[in-house]
């Protein structure tokens, strides 16, 4: 099976694809294209699974750019083939410098710079923390200019119950349509703040991750026990 990617359109000389569990080596409660290493897959797995996603995004695994993601508003200037730095968004000008952000149910969002400006790309790995502390103005602030956004897979507002603590903070920040009786509306609240912070083009693609097991991995749906998907994406 060859993997599978959720290509985005992107408006500028930009390469953006959000991945699917399909076409990868791991097995199991991985099955079969896991990204992410901090899990108890076969470590070996995981690196050819990263290898063939990179090329099936036109890229090299070797410059490929990543943070250890910490739920936080941090976000790094990618350097190619640089792994360690905590942060949950990077970004880059620089031509051919791919990046990665893992995702299990919170969101990969992807901003673009837009025709007329330098070209610019930053990916996030958005969740229900991050979102509260600022990692998409974040990611705006650090592109600038005109930007374009799309929000791919992430756990849907049919799925994602949370407790008081979570709901009280996001009706108190966002307003009362944040939820839906106990459920978490992650994607519209994405999109507001991403249209706060002056991002003219924002799509969705309301995928949920939890409902739809063929294609992704699901923390909440499957416990701790699963893997990673992501978003790809690099200037061209």
């Amino acid at each position: 099976m060859s993997v599978t990617l959720l290509s985005w359109d992107a408006p500028g000389p930009y390469s953006v694809a959000f991945s699917t569990r399909l076409g990868g080596v791991s097995q199991g409660t991985y099955d079969s294209l896991n990204l992410g290493l901090m899990t108890h897959d076969e470590p070996a797995n995981v690196e050819e699974n990263r290898r063939r996603l990179c090329e099936a995004a036109g890229t090299e695994v070797a410059r490929l750019a990543m943070n250890r993601q910490v739920h936080a508003a941090t976000v790094n200037r990618a350097e190619a083939g640089e792994r360690g730095r905590e942060g949950d968004g990077l970004w880059t000008d620089e031509p051919a410098v791919p990046m990665l952000k893992l995702t299990a149910d919170c969101l990969p969002i992807a901003l673009a710079r837009q025709n007329g400006e330098k070209p610019a790309l930053a990916l996030l790995h958005v969740g229900r923390l991050g979102l509260l502390q600022g990692i998409v103005d974040a990611g705006v602030a650090a592109l600038g200019g005109r930007l374009a956004a799309v929000i791919g897979p992430g756990i849907g507002p049919c799925c994602y119950e949370v407790g008081e603590d979570i709901a009280g903070a996001y009706r108190e920040r966002f307003g009362a349509d944040a939820l839906r009786g106990r459920n978490l509306d992650l994607w519209t609240v994405a999109e507001r703040v991403l249209r706060s912070a002056g991002v003219e083009s924002v799509e969705r693609l309301d995928l949920c991750t939890a409902c739809d097991p063929a294609r992704f991995f699901s923390h909440r749906r499957d416990g701790p026990v699963t893997g990673r998907q992501g978003v790809i994406g690099y200037v061209t």
